[in-house]
């Protein structure tokens, strides 16, 4: 899959509302965030809580140009969970925590303006 990070790219092919319904985007906290040195760009391995019913997931996001690590534990993020669970290197990533590329190409986070409970779907 090629994701495009270009402000000035042409809006995708339409998609029918039902496709949209099968993308299970959920919010979770930030629980752990380590670097993960072997990815090819600045990148943190997290552990995100998306509550009781999806449980605790870990993700490979390339974000860390814009986050410390530390900063993230106890963050809200938007992540899609419903995708088959993705190698990266030596680690397995099992959501794709979601942003936008910021002015330089690199990912701004996607996070509700307000805290939300766990496991909280896009709709």
């Amino acid at each position: 899959m090629h994701v495009v990070h270009d402000p000035d790219a042409p809006e995708s092919e339409p998609v029918e509302f039902g496709d949209f319904l099968k993308i299970d985007i959920r919010i979770g906290t930030v629980i752990a965030a380590e670097d993960f040195p072997e990815a090819r760009k600045p990148s943190y391995r997290l552990r995100v809580d998306f509550g009781p019913v999806i449980g605790e997931k870990k993700s490979c996001a390339q974000i860390a140009a814009n986050y410390a690590a530390a900063d993230l534990v106890g963050r809200q993020v938007a992540a899609v969970v419903n995708f088959p669970p993705r190698q990266i290197g030596p680690a397995m990533s099992e959501v794709l925590t979601l942003g936008f590329a910021d002015g330089a190409g690199e990912v701004v986070l996607f996070a509700p303006d307000s805290p939300v409970p766990n496991g909280s779907r896009l709709f």
